[in-house]
């Protein structure tokens, strides 16, 4: 079996769009600018086999109609992506449960429903690479030390996506599609003040960014040690959430809310 390549292909501001390929063909997560990608698979040779989407947002998707046309000569381009969104061009609408295999580079993934960004957001994981790793492309649902906006679900929905994806293995990389980490991590260090983890984290990151690197992929392990989002059942996050809101935190569910609102402000 073909060694697999992860690559996150910068765009725009701070987006990802990721690339997996095997040398040979590419498979192309959340391409929201055609140009980056199409640079990229130029460059390395690869032919594109299909585009995986996890929302409508513009910045994820808004690059798929070019990379159609652009690469119309390599036959037909599956597009797969969220059932319940409205998005263009899509010739599988998957939820849910359903998986998605691909014949070159080979993949499987199973889909994961993640509403809170987008109201039909989703995520695809590959149990296992070649080598058995498994990997997570989770959108804007989770960040490295942080997570989405709620543009369109509720707090619970975000809560219990999140809670999805931290139930899968500790190995499992985190491929994200924003490089939010270091203001993810100045919040995290607000929320989560005594975490030693989070400062090793920063330095760590900071030093990686001072290299012009990406930050991510993370793992499930990490993100639940740095992650105030996943981290709401700790007693010391939910005593900085009482001292900052000047009242009690009656649950987790209180404890997420709380903290989504004010990282919507923190500066």
């Amino acid at each position: 079996m073909k060694t697999l390549e992860y690559v996150p292909v910068p765009a725009f501001e701070d987006n990802y769009i990721w690339v997996i390929s095997d040398g040979q063909d590419a498979v192309v997560v959340d391409p929201g600018d055609a140009a980056p990608v199409d640079a990229y698979l130029t460059k390395r040779g690869l032919r594109l086999a299909a585009i995986l989407l996890t929302h409508h947002h513009h910045d994820h998707v808004g690059g798929v109609a070019k990379l159609l046309v652009s690469h119309s000569a390599e036959g037909e381009i599956p597009v797969t992506g969220p059932a319940s969104e409205k998005i263009d061009h899509l010739t599988r609408r998957v939820k849910q449960g359903d998986i998605v295999s691909i014949a070159s580079p080979a993949l499987e993934f199973s889909v994961i429903d993640v509403p809170g960004h987008t109201a039909g957001h989703i995520a695809y994981f590959q149990a296992a690479d070649p080598q058995g790793t498994p990997h997570l492309f989770c959108g804007d649902t989770l960040f490295a030390s942080g997570c989405g906006r709620l543009f369109e679900g509720t707090p619970e929905q975000m809560l219990n996506s999140l809670d999805a994806l931290a139930a899968l293995p500790d190995a499992t990389r985190v491929h994200c599609a924003h490089e939010y980490t270091l203001s993810n991590i100045r919040f995290a260090r607000a929320a989560d003040p005594d975490n030693p983890a989070l400062a090793a984290w920063q330095k760590e990151a900071e030093s990686l960014r001072a290299r012009h690197r990406p930050t991510i992929p993370t793992t499930l392990s990490h993100e639940r040690q740095a992650n105030p989002f996943l981290r709401v059942d700790n007693e010391k996050v939910q005593a900085t959430l009482a001292a900052q809101f000047n009242r009690p935190v009656h649950d987790r569910l209180d404890a997420f809310t709380l903290m989504r609102g004010w990282k919507d402000k923190f500066r």
